[in-house]
């Protein structure tokens, strides 16, 4: 039998490993590419197999850069099953919706721009016309009118955009999915059973091993997903102990997002917290903090309790400015089978819900929304997207990125190209130089910012595990490898953690996209 890596190789995002036995084909993972517009759009409209051809797909977890891709492979004829944990398949009903709804306003955005453009190249651009033709294709100041911009686009034959996959599209996708605890053997292919194991990253993420009978003898493939921290609030660590029929793993395929770099201790990040909610404020200002509305929200909502609970910090009003973060929030809540034993005792052992507090606000209608960036006083907006390339989170950094009273505070992995990377990198190099000069200048929704808001990052809040907690995960646990297959990361993490994990003894090597290796 044989891999072949197609995603998520010698970069982070769009997750995809084939599986191919003498009597199956199985996915590991489907997930999206996120980066710039016009790379992501080419690569994710392509898929490279026949889906029909797929016996089933193994979810590691729902984060979209895992995920996202599933509704497209169901639409092109994917007949089998999507398995992963029960609460992978509870979180995907949202967010796999949510990316379709994503999908359909940025398609409807785009198109309404080429309209707009070619209608006012026809008055000749100017200032009254480009207002009477907002008028035209607006219902209102923040809804378009799709059916007067599709009827104008077939008049005057301008080529659509047409969204990735539809809100029916997810919808059938999520009829395929069967979910199941961890430690219980899933068939997934004639000869094939698949066990998941706690992976530590986000709510339901697993560690998958998938026993193959291939010319009479058992093959194991150990599929990481991502692997988490150790000691993090809510969630079980990663696994150290597996059935002894799924010790020997013939390959791994193993995650290196942070294959050459350490976290910042949970304490020190934890001092970093406290502090920038004394200084947001002692300055008045507000603090921004974008974060993926699926594990890095909720577990700052956890974290944040736990400081109001203990007076450490100022009581600053909390809103979540998501309504997809509001659904998994209780997503999170239905799986209390999941949590680790501090939640049990912190928490539900004292009749508390970890996750609601006199402080904290789910903010759901736009209008709450606007009202909430337009807020003076000192307070805390965690909103999505966790990379800064679309949601609410935009519109707050619009209102409030040119104030050096405010502060962003980057809670996770920014990837590479996106608007989160480039504030991290220009807002940390402002601040080394003492925001001397002029401040960075950043563009989002087509317009340009300076960039006065002080930047914080606490790495310490990453959902995944750094280089050494990565190399206890292997080394600490019951696990016999003979083979590591080293993905999801960006180049130099990779081949840096191949590197690891050669001089720690294992065989270990980089896969090019599109490789192929023979297990046998």
């Amino acid at each position: 039998m044989k891999i072949t890596f197609h995603g998520a190789v010698r970069e982070v995002t769009g997750s995809l490993h084939l599986l191919e036995t003498s009597t199956d084909k199985i996915l590991f993972d489907c997930g999206m590419f996120q980066g710039r517009r016009r790379e992501s759009e080419e690569k994710n409209r392509t898929l490279p197999f026949d889906p029909a051809g797929i016996t089933t797909v193994i979810l590691s977890h729902a984060h979209i850069d895992h995920s996202g891709r599933l509704p497209l492979l169901t639409s092109r004829g994917f007949g089998g099953r999507i398995v992963a944990t029960r609460a992978t398949t509870d979180a995907s009903e949202y967010l796999l919706l949510d990316s379709a709804h994503i999908q359909e306003s940025d398609a409807a955005y785009l198109n309404y721009k080429s309209l707009r453009n070619h209608l006012a190249q026809l008055k000749e651009g100017k200032k009254g016309d480009r207002e009477a033709i907002k008028k035209i294709l607006k219902k209102d100041r923040h809804r378009l009118d799709t059916e007067s911009i599709d009827r104008l686009m077939a008049k005057y034959r301008i080529e659509r955009v047409e969204p990735l996959y539809t809100k029916e599209d997810a919808a059938h996708a999520l009829t395929f999915f069967d979910g199941y605890p961890y430690r219980h053997p899933v068939t997934v292919g004639e000869n094939a059973a698949c066990t998941f194991y706690e992976a530590g990253h986000i709510l339901g993420s697993a560690i998958s091993v998938v026993k193959v009978a291939e010319n009479g003898r058992d093959l194991r493939i150990g599929y990481t997903g991502d692997i988490g921290r150790f000691n993090k609030p809510i969630l079980r660590d990663p696994a150290f102990r597996f059935d002894p029929i799924d010790r020997e793993i013939d390959l791994l395929i193993m995650e290196s997002t942070y294959g050459d770099r350490l976290h910042e201790p949970a304490e020190d990040s934890t001092a970093i917290l406290k502090q920038t909610l004394i200084d947001a404020q002692a300055r008045g200002g507000a603090i921004l903090i974008p974060s993926f509305a699926f594990g890095r929200t909720q577990e700052l909502v956890y974290v944040l309790h736990e400081l109001y609970d203990a007076n450490a910090v100022p009581k600053l009003p909390i809103y979540v400015d998501s309504p997809l973060a509001t659904k998994l929030t209780r997503v999170f809540g239905e799986h209390p089978e999941v949590y680790d034993q501090d939640t049990h005792e912190t928490f539900l052992q004292q009749g508390k819900n970890p996750f609601s507090f006199g402080q904290i606000r789910f903010t759901e209608s736009v209008e709450e929304s606007m009202t909430l960036m337009q807020k003076k006083e000192p307070h805390i907006v965690i909103a999505s997207s966790g990379m800064c390339e679309a949601g609410r989170i935009l519109h707050h950094l619009r209102y409030k990125i040119h104030n050096p009273k405010n502060t962003i505070l980057i809670v996770g992995y920014m990837a590479q190209n996106t608007l989160g990377r480039r504030i991290l990198e220009q807002g940390i190099a402002y601040a080394e130089a003492e925001r001397k000069g002029d401040a960075p200048i950043l563009k989002f929704l087509n317009k340009t910012y300076p960039l006065k808001a002080e930047v914080v990052k606490l790495g310490g809040f990453s959902a995944h595990g750094d280089r050494d907690e990565m190399l206890r995960f292997l080394m600490k646990s019951d696990l016999s490898v003979k083979r590591i297959a080293v993905v999801h990361g960006d180049e130099d993490q990779s081949v840096a953690f191949a590197g690891h994990l050669k001089n720690a003894g294992y065989d270990a090597f980089v896969p090019d996209p599109g490789m192929s290796v023979e297990v046998d």
